[in-house]
């Protein structure tokens, strides 16, 4: 894993940057709701200091090269709608995870953030990328209605493969590769993304 400069991208609607402290509070009220409770992975129940503890952890995953994780954000008003983030995997790889304000969901935004960071993970002048991963516990349809407009495949259900706070669950699996024709809608946001 080679360590990578944090980078800002935006369709002129999202903005997507590093989170840093003055986030904390914004995220902590976000991360108790109970939809990014039921289908992430986060503490339950989330606090300030869980908060305060992620936005550390993203800024040295970036300096490690482990992980790229960006705050969803309103590209007008600056406010923070969000996560999305790429968990590198060996041999040009990595596994794509987002979560959204419940205000905001079903207004295309994650659908924006999520075409400008597959945009960014195959671009040769991004990262490079062959290869996306995404997984989500079953039942997690608003998920899997993102992935699927991004291009994923959808490739099957996997018993058992994710773990939720100690407990196994299973799991839809999805890749999309680099080769891989997008939908029209994706191409055409990933067209307009801005490297400011």
């Amino acid at each position: 894993m080679e360590p990578r400069e944090p980078t800002v991208l935006t369709d002129g609607v999202v903005l997507l940057r590093v989170p840093g402290t003055a986030d904390v509070d914004r995220i902590a009220a976000l991360c108790v709701d109970p939809d990014v409770r039921d289908w992430t992975t986060v503490p339950s129940p989330y606090t300030a200091e869980d908060a305060a503890r992620f936005v550390d952890l993203t800024a040295s995953a970036w300096s490690s090269g482990r992980a790229c994780t960006w705050s969803v954000r309103d590209a007008g008003t600056d406010v923070l709608l969000g996560m999305i983030g790429l968990e590198m995997h060996e041999v040009r790889s990595a596994e794509i995870g987002y979560w959204l304000d419940p205000l905001v969901r079903g207004r295309g935004v994650m659908s924006r953030a999520v075409a400008l960071v597959v945009a960014h993970a195959f671009d040769p002048d991004g990262l490079g990328l062959d290869r996306l991963l995404w997984t989500a516990f079953v039942g997690n349809a608003p998920s899997r209605a993102v992935a699927e407009r991004a291009g994923f495949r959808v490739e099957g259900t996997v018993r058992g493969h994710g773990v939720q706070r100690g407990v196994r669950r299973d799991s839809w699996v999805g890749t999309l590769l680099a080769t891989d024709p997008r939908p029209p809608s994706a191409n055409a946001a990933a067209a307009s993304a801005a490297r400011p």
